[in-house]
């Protein structure tokens, strides 16, 4: 009897070592798979999007080096208290009117972030008699003394390399320096290297369960050894700041197609990626010879309407039936993470025909309303911008390494092989 039993334990350990070996095997196929997937989507995508993380780094703090590299333009002298008296917005816009290029439209203004900062608009060419035609302007303007700063060509229609150094970083982030088609491949690119950052997370997974090892540096380790543990190290500690950043990065190229994807889950009033105003939103027909309000007047309606938060952004009408857009953040009373208030104003009659409050609404509203402050790192303040700042780094690491230990182990095949 006793015997019997020897051998039915002995068969059933037996058979339960070769289903482990079996599930190992599976397994140890199964992560070689997405190995090689991993392998050729990095050396595929990975050039792109180390580019395009460094230049994201550096568009972390797009607003604060434009003022630092430009500090002529961008920073003003900061009366005693007792004077510091602002100019209106009206004094303001007249000032940016009367140095602005020749054929040029006033497009929008961004208000001061801080007391030292000079008001910034954006003048477009939209004169075809004029060989600048489409370029693009900023005018800075004092805001205690109504006076211009200095006038920069941001935006030259057909060419690069006349840009600011901050201009040219942000086009290279957003286009590769290709326009439209441009944006399309690194929206393409994006998805791609999402794929590539959740099969590093496979091949990534122990199989032996030894977290902790995965998770750190083995000490005094050779610079093989070092390289592998950087990659891994690297790439499981950024992932969760990556995935939503390239997530948000395809939302910003590819617009059109994330609205279709999120409204099959949820229903939408956000128009699109760069505006919460719906285009069918109208002045209302003009009075015969009546012409639209003040800026100041508009500001002071927004003011009165929603005194909490920082005025941000004002976007001038596109033509005599578009209205006046007018943004404001820090809004904590809609969230501290998502605080964006955007209105629009009737040019003619002052009327508030839409308010549209970030982060609020339908899931598929929040959502994408989400997509700005997390591709940015604002959501959670500079801790944020810190992390997706870490996170654009981490690229070119990754790339890096993961090259360096394609080429190692591939050097280690050829040796064997001569052998």
């Amino acid at each position: 009897m006793d015997q019997t039993i020897n051998e039915l334990s002995k068969k059933f350990i037996t058979l339960r070592q070769k289903n482990n070996s079996g599930r190992s095997a599976q397994l140890k196929a199964r992560r070689k798979l997405w190995l090689d997937v991993h392998l050729y989507l990095g050396l595929i995508v990975g050039a792109v999007l180390a580019v395009v993380g460094l230049t994201g780094s550096i568009a972390v703090f797009f607003v604060e080096l434009q003022e630092v590299l430009n500090p002529e333009l961008a920073v003003v002298s900061t009366p005693p208290e007792h004077r510091q008296k602002l100019h209106s917005l009206d004094d303001i816009v007249a000032a940016a009117e009367s140095a602005k290029p020749q054929g040029s439209r006033f497009v929008k203004v961004f208000y001061p972030r801080k007391s030292d900062i000079a008001y910034k608009f954006v003048y477009f060419v939209r004169d075809e008699s004029q060989a600048n035609n489409g370029d693009g302007y900023y005018i800075f303007i004092d805001p205690y003394t109504a006076k211009v700063n200095g006038i920069q060509l941001y935006y030259p229609k057909d060419r690069y390399w006349g840009r600011p150094l901050v201009g040219f970083i942000m086009q290279l982030h957003w286009c590769l320096l290709l326009g439209k088609n441009g944006a399309i491949i690194n929206g393409i690119l994006a998805a791609l290297s999402i794929i590539s950052v959740l099969t590093g997370l496979i091949v990534w997974w122990p199989l032996t369960g030894k977290f902790k090892q995965a998770l750190t540096f083995k000490r005094n380790a050779s610079a093989v050894r070092f390289n592998f543990d950087l990659h891994k190290t690297v790439g499981f500690y950024s992932t969760i700041v990556l995935l939503p950043v390239l997530f948000s990065g395809i939302y910003f190229n590819l617009p059109n197609q994330v609205n279709v994807l999120v409204k099959l889950f949820s229903t939408t009033d956000r128009p699109n990626a760069f505006s919460t105003i719906p285009a069918e939103i109208h002045s209302s027909p003009p009075q015969v010879g009546q012409q639209p309000i003040s800026f100041s007047k508009v500001e002071a309606i927004v003011q009165k309407r929603s005194p909490a938060g920082k005025l941000w952004m004002l976007n001038a009408p596109k033509n005599r039936e578009d209205v006046y857009t007018v943004m404001k953040n820090n809004v904590t009373e809609i969230s501290r993470f998502t605080g964006y208030r955007d209105f629009a104003v009737d040019q003619y009659s002052g009327e508030i025909l839409k308010v549209y409050d970030r982060g609020t609404g339908s899931i598929g509203d929040v959502f994408l309303d989400w997509q700005w402050p997390l591709h940015s790192g604002h959501a959670f303040g500079w801790t944020g911008r810190i992390l997706v700042f870490l996170s654009g780094l981490a690229c070119p690491v990754l790339y890096v390494t993961g090259v360096v230990r394609w080429l190692q182990k591939r050097k280690a095949r050829i040796k064997i092989g001569r052998r």
